[in-house]
């Protein structure tokens, strides 16, 4: 793709009519449908800033239900006389559209003119393509997608100061981040009822009450009570989960995230002092991605007491037995809730892992070496 501009950039700063008078085309290009949705509702603010004006001056198009192009380009090409807004023609998921119309599309990207604008929302542009560089140079590209190494926390609390002048903690962002990873349509929807509640900071405990849907919470209420202990609690959690439709192969994704915290935590605590061992319990949570609040550092710091060392630094490997039992001989029915039951029983204070990795034989199983006498 050519150099683009973030969406998640403009979301913070946004575009000017100024910048978008002198732009031949605009093209959204990404597969975050909110990024897209809200990159386009902004362009019709600045475009159409008077909502009387937008029946007439902004049209937008199926990009897989346009049997002649020029119904697009006539549409931005018909100026109103006496008119403060600009004439715009939005063809949405307009792959298919750019595949017919590549050569119409380059000649009007190459120079604005005194026409409107067509705006582009497509899942792909390589940048070695002419259409690509022809945007690039006289329009904007901007990207809708959210690039692997942003640091999504941060953003968050920027744009909930701009967009709902409130403050939302540190520790609130990670724990919204944590339950919706990186969908940022239902991120920013909880934002939105968390600041709809009032009062000038989120706090993070507010955050259980919105985020993800029933079974969501409930799949982390499941894996908080197998981290802490509570086996019997945690698989019959498991089975109304299965029961209500749940794959067996989403939960345990769902929950990993939780006990791999736990196990690098153990991890960093078994460093030497002179390799980077946290000073304390609570660093190394910290350090693990634990949320910095202190009901979430207080259960992870029982969980992690409770299920020892040991059993802890397993948990990645068991989680990868239970992957791979999963996609393999336990893929569906009963054997699949076996497999997850076995994982969570596994975390029980009564289990005793192997002290190797795949060993069938528990440490009490093995047999002792023979007293030595003289």
């Amino acid at each position: 793709m050519p150099s683009a501009t973030s969406a998640l950039d403009l979301l913070l700063e946004p575009l000017t009519a100024d910048t978008l008078s002198a732009a031949s085309m605009v093209a959204i290009v990404g597969d975050d449908p909110f990024l897209s949705g809200e990159m386009i509702g902004s362009l019709r603010e600045i475009l159409c800033p008077d909502e009387a004006d937008r029946s007439w001056a902004w049209r937008e198009f199926a990009g897989d239900a346009i049997d002649d192009p020029r119904d697009v380009f006539d549409e931005a090409a018909t100026v109103a006389m006496f008119a403060t807004a600009t004439r715009t023609a939005v063809v949405r998921a307009a792959d298919p559209f750019v595949t017919k119309a590549r050569a119409t599309l380059e000649q009007l990207a190459a120079s604005r003119g005194s026409r409107g604008l067509v705006v582009l929302e497509v899942k792909s542009l390589p940048g070695n393509t002419r259409l690509a560089k022809a945007i690039a140079k006289h329009g904007l590209v901007i990207e809708a997608t959210v690039p692997p190494r942003t640091n999504l926390t941060a953003w968050l609390r920027r744009w909930t100061k701009a967009t709902h002048d409130c403050q939302l903690p540190v520790a609130t962002a990670e724990r919204l981040v944590e339950r919706l990873g990186n969908d940022l349509g239902q991120i920013t929807q909880a934002v939105r009822r968390l600041a709809a509640a009032g009062g000038s900071t989120i706090p993070p405990e507010a955050v259980d009450d919105v985020a993800g849907g029933p079974r969501e919470q409930s799949a982390w209420q499941m894996a908080d009570a197998a981290s802490a202990g509570r086996a019997a609690e945690a698989v019959a959690m498991l089975a109304d989960l299965l029961e209500s439709g749940e794959n067996p192969i989403g939960l345990t994704a769902q929950t990993a995230a939780v006990f791999k915290r736990l196990s690098t935590a153990a991890r960093l605590l078994a460093l030497p002092r002179d390799a980077g061992r946290p000073k304390s319990l609570e660093d190394a949570l910290r350090l693990a991605g634990v949320a910095a609040w202190p009901k979430a550092l207080e259960a992870a710091r029982e969980a992690l007491i409770r299920l020892g060392p040991e059993r802890a630094r397993a948990l990645p490997f068991w989680l990868l037995q239970t992957d791979r039992s999963l996609k393999g001989d336990a893929s569906r029915g009963l054997r699949s809730r076996l497999a997850l039951e076995r994982l969570i029983c596994k975390m029980d204070a009564q289990y005793m892992p192997p002290r190797q990795a795949g060993a069938d034989a528990r440490p009490s199983q093995r047999p002792r070496r023979p007293a030595h006498r003289s």
